[in-house]
Parts: C-alpha cells; sequence; structure tokens
C-alpha cells in the first residue's frame, strides 16, 4: 500500500450536515480499500483566487494509506460531485 494526502474544497453554500455527509462519503472509499491516518477539517477559508466566483470554501485535509485505485475512485467521485470545488490528491514516499 501507498501512502497519500488528499485536499479537497467544499462549496461554501453546503450545510453542516451536507459537509458531515461529504466528509463520511469520502471517507468511506478510502477505508474501502485502505486506512486512513489523519482526517483535519479546516472549515471556511478564503481562496486565493475566485473559482465559479466562489471566493471562500471549506476545506478537508486527509492522510491515508491505500491501493493505487484508491486515488482513481476519489478523483472519479469529486469529479461527479457537483459540492467539489477543487480536489488534489499526493502520493507520499
Amino acid at each position: 500500500m501507498n501512502r497519500y494526502e488528499t485536499i479537497y474544497i467544499i462549496k461554501p453554500t453546503v450545510d453542516e450536515e451536507g459537509i458531515k455527509a461529504l466528509v463520511e462519503k469520502f471517507k468511506g472509499i478510502m477505508e474501502a480499500n485502505g486506512e486512513i491516518e489523519t482526517i483535519d477539517e479546516w472549515g471556511k477559508r478564503k481562496l486565493a483566487y475566485l473559482i465559479d466566483d466562489i471566493g471562500e470554501g471549506y476545506y478537508v485535509y486527509t492522510k491515508y494509506k491505500a491501493d493505487t485505485a484508491v486515488p482513481k475512485e476519489l478523483d472519479r467521485v469529486f469529479g461527479i460531485t457537483e459540492d467539489i470545488l477543487r480536489n488534489m490528491t499526493i502520493r507520499l514516499d
């Protein structure tokens, strides 16, 4: 298994229950074929630049160990989830 870190930004219009649901959804994908080391919810922060005329977002950072298929599946699900502004996954050495 490889170690990865993923950060994703949720739109600020999503309510608390929606944020919890999204975090649990992505946590489930990571735990399906791996194990989570940390999940840090950084909360709402100002974006460095506007994305689709949105100036802030709810940041979530995760570090986990997983098979190589997990980041691909996460990227696919991030892409079809409307409430995600941006995401990035990096493989750690």
